[in-house]
């Protein structure tokens, strides 16, 4: 039937055949590669490590100060530190948006009330007034607390970086 060298290049065919389907399926994962491992976050990467339950007192010890707390000990130096984080979208010069809205005068303002400014819906829905309470809320996780928000960004994980910010933009049209 096959002599020995067809047999091999046959094989040798299949051999390499699969090399390239691997090493293409390699490269197709390393350019579309986008975080978060197989399947999401819920299978991240590194080890689960389980403690006892304990005292849920000593989670609340943990917790630090309230926000309430934070603002009145903002540093206001370090928030607008932190407005760096929000210069590429927003001027704090009144009347001159950019890809987001203008901050001047922002703390106390109601929702959507840049006339020149074409917001999604979704933030008359989530608050009336942006309130330092309802700026905190938003700044830590804007899709989160306006769902739809067009705001790209996806918020200030420390509680101390968003009351700087907001005592910093309050000082900003006063």
């Amino acid at each position: 039937m096959f002599d020995t060298m067809t047999f091999t290049k046959i094989l040798g065919g299949f051999c390499g055949a699969f090399l390239i389907f691997l090493m293409g399926k390699w490269a197709a994962e390393t350019i579309y590669h986008t975080g978060g491992g197989h399947g999401g976050e819920e299978h991240a990467a590194g080890y689960a490590i389980e403690v006892e339950a304990g005292d849920d007192a000593g989670a609340e010890a943990e917790e630090g100060p309230s926000f309430d707390e934070l603002l009145a000990s903002a540093d206001v130096e370090k928030g607008a530190r932190v407005f760096g984080k929000c210069r590429a979208c927003h001027k704090l010069e009144d009347g001159a948006n950019a890809t987001g809205p203008h901050l001047y005068d922002v703390v106390g303002r109601d929702v959507g009330a840049v006339a020149e400014y074409g917001y999604s819906g979704a933030l008359s829905e989530a608050a009336d007034v942006w309130t330092a309470e309802n700026l905190n809320g938003f700044l830590e996780d804007p899709r989160g607390y306006a769902s739809g928000t067009s705001m790209s960004f996806s918020g200030l994980n420390k509680a101390a970086d968003r009351a700087n910010l907001i005592a910093y933009l309050d000082t900003i049209g006063e």
